[in-house]
């Protein structure tokens, strides 16, 4: 019973320092470089390198890292969520819009140029839990682009999306309960 008790521990041990050892090794081995390109490189932004002022807020979009940082109008509020970002540099936007629009249990439509690409979607699909938007969109000043949930946490840490700024759902309920019509907003 002591070499089994012995060996149950020494495999968990070996299993939770994995993640340590594999951190260790050299990032020139191929297998790092294919676990980084999924994985978040959280690289936190000033606020001061990319807004002139905080008036009413800022969110950062951060498509290299996959980062979305949000500061309160008055600094009080300092937030960092992983995100899934444009999936090619063909469908990223990249500058300074706003939010203009909140929307709690969005619907959904594909654009144009998805549908050309993924004729069997759906034209519409309504809110709930599978819907693409996940719980709650904030759109942006921008025709198409949302910083918004999704059901598929798949896609968080990746190029996945088709142009908009994705979150997990409960990120997004809480930057949507903190940015306000007129934050503003950089995706760079």
């Amino acid at each position: 019973m002591q070499n089994r008790r012995q060996f149950l521990s020494s495999a968990y041990a070996v299993a939770i320092s994995l993640p340590s050892l594999v951190n260790a090794q050299s990032f020139n081995e191929p297998a790092i470089a294919a676990v980084r390109r999924n994985v978040s490189a959280f690289r936190t932004q000033p606020w001061q390198d990319h807004f002139e002022d905080l008036t009413h807020g800022a969110i950062l979009c951060d498509i290299d890292s996959r980062a979305v940082q949000y500061w309160s109008e008055d600094e009080s509020v300092y937030k960092l969520y992983p995100s899934s970002v444009p999936a090619s540099e063909e469908l990223t936007r990249r500058g300074y819009t706003k939010v203009v629009r909140k929307v709690e249990g969005p619907s959904w439509r594909p654009t144009p140029s998805m549908k050309e690409r993924n004729p069997e979607w759906p034209d519409y699909w309504p809110p709930g839990p599978d819907n693409p938007l996940g719980t709650h969109a904030l759109y942006l000043s921008w025709q198409y682009y949302r910083v918004h949930g999704t059901g598929d946490t798949r896609k968080i840490g990746r190029q996945s999306s088709n142009g908009c700024i994705g979150l997990y759902n409960e990120h997004i309920a809480e930057l949507f309960d903190l940015a306000e019509v007129g934050t503003q907003v950089r995706i760079f």
